[in-house]
C-alpha cells in the first residue's frame, strides 16, 4: 500500500499508541503477579530514586510520570500511607510539597525491578533489533525534548 505524504507519521503515531497500550498492560500484569507494588507506584519510585535525597516537587513528579496533578497527588498520598515515600513541605515556599523516597520505597523498588525488567524484555524488547531500538529511542527522545526550548509567557 502506498501512503500519501504525512500518512506514515499518522500511522507511526497510531502504532506508538497501540504498542504502548499493549506493552504497558502486559508489563503491568506481570508486575502485579510477581512484584511487590503496582506499576504506577514503581514508576513514581523510579523517578524519586533518580532525583536523589532531595526528592521531587509534586509538580515535577506529575510531569515525569505523565499523570494529572490530581492523580499524582492521590497516588503519592497512597504511597505515603504505605511508607514508600514522604511528603515534605518546602521550608521556603509553602505552596511547594516535596515527595521523597523512603528506605522502604527503595526496597519495594528493588523487589519489583526483576518483574519490571523481565516484562520490558518480554513484551517490548524482544520485538526489536538493536538497530530498531536505537532509531526508536533517538526519534522518541527528539519528540519528548521538542518543548525544552519553548519560551512561555
Amino acid at each position: 500500500m502506498v501512503m500519501r505524504e504525512g500518512e506514515y507519521r499518522v500511522e507511526a503515531w497510531r502504532a506508538l499508541l497501540l504498542a504502548h497500550n499493549a506493552a504497558v498492560r502486559a508489563i503491568e500484569s506481570d508486575v502485579q503477579r510477581n512484584g511487590r507494588i503496582p506499576l504506577t507506584w514503581y514508576d513514581v519510585l523510579l523517578e524519586l530514586r533518580g532525583a536523589g535525597e532531595q526528592g521531587l516537587r509534586m509538580q515535577e513528579v506529575a510531569e515525569r510520570v505523565v499523570l494529572s496533578r490530581t492523580r499524582v497527588s492521590r497516588l503519592v498520598d497512597e504511597m505515603a500511607r504505605s511508607g514508600l515515600v514522604t511528603k515534605e513541605p518546602d521550608p521556603t515556599d509553602k505552596r511547594v510539597t516535596w515527595a521523597v523516597i523512603t528506605d522502604e520505597g527503595r526496597s519495594a523498588l528493588r523487589a519489583t525491578a526483576p518483574a519490571y525488567m523481565r516484562g520490558i524484555r518480554e513484551h517490548f524488547g524482544r520485538y526489536l533489533t538493536d538497530e530498531e531500538a536505537a532509531v526508536i529511542t533517538t526519534a522518541l527522545l527528539r519528540v519528548a525534548h521538542s518543548g525544552d526550548d519553548i519560551q512561555l509567557g
